[in-house]
């Protein structure tokens, strides 16, 4: 009992470290401007929704989040398809040069953004891809990739090897075992990577901003951080915006958190 009791106490203190600054920004997001100045963290007296209204409407967010759902859709969905393939080929299939690229992927990891920002930028202007949405994608994808390719094939390198050999000897082609056996059996891993990477996309802010200039294209984040330079000093109206770009992925997350720790699990458990 008393070892139950030393684990939850340090786990409720965590848990309330996390909620607090959702809690607060909710709470400042009702608030008025006065409100705010007298006094913020008090609970709100008189709370105004109406400034989620201002948020969406003042700065064109609901096209920001148009744009954002539009593209963090179209990268997950290609990052799930490559990335799985990828994943099954380097991790349940052995052919020459699968280890050297294992470790290309793995090395890509390491490399910050910053660093290939510049060369990407003059690659998307040569192809007429900047201030595009397929261009914002593909940049998407080359980023998050290598990160999916190393969860997919952490999750297939503990799928038992006899499984692929008996669907060959099926007669199945190695796209066939991909598609009617490899892809159901990743599910748990599909949907940990998929919420992972949606996360990665929604939040940047820094590739959305250099390949999308224009005010009319911004992602949702983009639009939050211009939201808090036209309302500086409007913090209520700021944290609504901040609210409005939240609450999409953690709805999302409250739906699949059981499926996330599931999956990033399952390749070292499985087997």
């Amino acid at each position: 009992m008393r070892a139950r009791w030393l684990a939850t106490i340090p786990m409720a203190a965590l848990a309330l470290v996390t909620i607090y600054p959702l809690v607060f920004t909710t709470n400042v997001a009702l608030k008025t401007r006065r409100e705010y100045v007298l006094d913020r963290f008090s609970p709100a007296e008189s709370p105004r929704p109406d400034n989620l209204a201002t948020a969406w409407t003042s700065v064109g967010m609901g096209g920001y989040f148009a744009t954002s759902l539009i593209v963090v859709t179209c990268a997950v969905a290609l990052l799930l398809w490559l990335g799985s393939m990828a994943g099954f080929a380097l991790g349940s299939l052995r052919f020459r040069g699968s280890r050297a690229l294992y470790l290309g992927c793995l090395a890509a990891l390491f490399i910050p953004f910053q660093v290939i920002m510049v060369p990407l930028a003059r690659t998307m202007t040569t192809l007429g891809l900047i201030d595009t949405r397929p261009g914002l994608v593909l940049a998407y994808v080359a980023q998050f990739l290598p990160f999916t390719i190393f969860l997919m094939a952490s999750y297939y390198a503990h799928v038992p090897p006899e499984i692929v050999d008996a669907a060959r000897i099926d007669g199945n082609t190695l796209f066939g075992v991909y598609r009617r056996i490899m892809l159901p059996i990743g599910t748990p891993a599909l949907i940990s990577a998929g919420i992972l990477d949606a996360l990665f996309c929604w939040n940047d802010v820094l590739i959305a901003l250099l390949l999308m200039p224009s005010a009319e294209n911004r992602t949702l984040m983009v639009g939050v951080t211009s939201l808090r330079g036209q309302y500086s000093d409007d913090i209520p109206t700021f944290a609504a915006g901040v609210l409005i770009a939240a609450v999409p992925l953690l709805v999302v997350y409250l739906f699949f958190q059981r499926h996330i720790a599931e999956g990033v699990a399952a390749g070292s458990t499985k087997g």
